[in-house]
């Protein structure tokens, strides 16, 4: 897998596959604007990783290559050459060598590609959420935890949710991040419990298409709290996604990720999944192989200019890198 097989894939966001015993056991998505998907396969090949959603319709087909233990092709057309080779990597909870999960699956607040908030999920309850960080311990490999979550009645009630488990998750010896909705002094609180990174999403890149379609929250109090969790953790231990495919520019997300860069944060560059619960709801387009590529490489010289290395994250998606195009470890 090469940088540009990447992009395709991940243009394309989705894959079938001939036999459904090939699909590693994983957990659904539960979070964002993938969530309530049929489930997901990582791929790795070549030290790169792609995440994409199960979906029967989808162009890609994943095929098990015969004569072969564990090795898969993915075909983009019948009587084609492989895209790529690489195998199926095993999710320890969500996503490989990480425990990585979502405490709310409901939402209080309402951005128009998520289906978060029409699905309202269930919330875990502390017992459930550390046997599932157990279970994903228990296979191996585990490098560490990373922690989301939707806001069932208050931002500050899910910052006191992370907050609860964090004595436990810290017996676990490994790194901790966590992905919440910004509450005002929650990063030092995050930061006194033992968090080693922390995420608080921007999400649009375009001011206007943000009022439009995350009308219910503050960018304003995004970016304050980004600037803090920067003075608390440090430069590039903090990190924010920057979805594309919105409807903005080019030019916007470029601004978005040196804006962030330039406050020491780290930009996960997100394509948008066309949520089928919200398509009339706004503007949703997968982005392009191209525009893929393209934003890579003004990321990479943004992260250079502010001296900040994606590949050094220690938790959550830039770790991962399943969903992005993460600068230092794609290229």
């Amino acid at each position: 897998m090469t940088a540009e097989i990447k992009a395709f894939l991940l243009s394309i966001g989705a894959a079938d596959t001939e036999d459904e015993k090939m699909v590693l056991p994983t957990l659904k998505s539960t979070a964002g604007p993938s969530a309530g998907s049929s489930g997901s396969v990582f791929i790795a090949s070549n030290g790169r990783r792609v995440r994409l959603n199960l979906d029967k319709n989808a162009p890609l087909k994943i095929r098990k290559i015969p004569g072969t233990a564990d090795e898969i092709a993915v075909f983009f057309q019948a009587g084609s050459d492989p895209v790529v080779t690489g195998k199926i990597e095993p999710a320890l909870a969500h996503c490989p060598e990480q425990a990585y999960l979502n405490l709310s699956e409901k939402c209080i607040f309402d951005c128009k590609y998520c289906s978060v908030p029409i699905l309202r999920g269930h919330t875990k309850t502390k017992e459930e959420t550390l046997k599932i960080i157990k279970d994903a311990f228990s296979k191996g490999n585990a490098k560490a935890i990373s922690i989301t979550s939707g806001v069932e009645k208050t931002p500050e009630g899910e910052l006191e949710r992370v907050l609860e488990l964090m004595p436990e998750l810290k017996k676990m010896n490994v790194p901790v991040g966590v992905s919440i909705y910004p509450v005002s002094g929650g990063s030092e609180k995050l930061k006194k419990a033992g968090v080693s990174e922390v995420k608080y999403n921007i999400e649009a890149a375009d001011p206007e298409i943000f009022k439009r379609v995350c009308s219910d929250l503050s960018e304003t109090a995004v970016f304050d709290e980004l600037e803090e969790a920067v003075r608390l953790f440090g430069r590039g231990k903090v990190f924010s996604n920057v979805i594309a495919g919105l409807g903005e520019t080019d030019e916007s997300i470029e601004r978005m990720i040196e804006k962030l860069a330039d406050l020491g944060v780290i930009s996960c560059v997100r394509p948008i999944y066309e949520n089928a619960l919200r398509k009339n709801d706004c503007f949703m387009e997968r982005p392009s192989k191209e525009r893929l590529l393209k934003l890579f490489e003004a990321q990479k010289k943004i992260s250079q200019k502010y001296d900040l290395c994606p590949e050094k994250s220690e938790t959550m998606c830039s770790l991962c890198t399943g969903c992005d195009m993460v600068p230092g470890r794609d290229g």
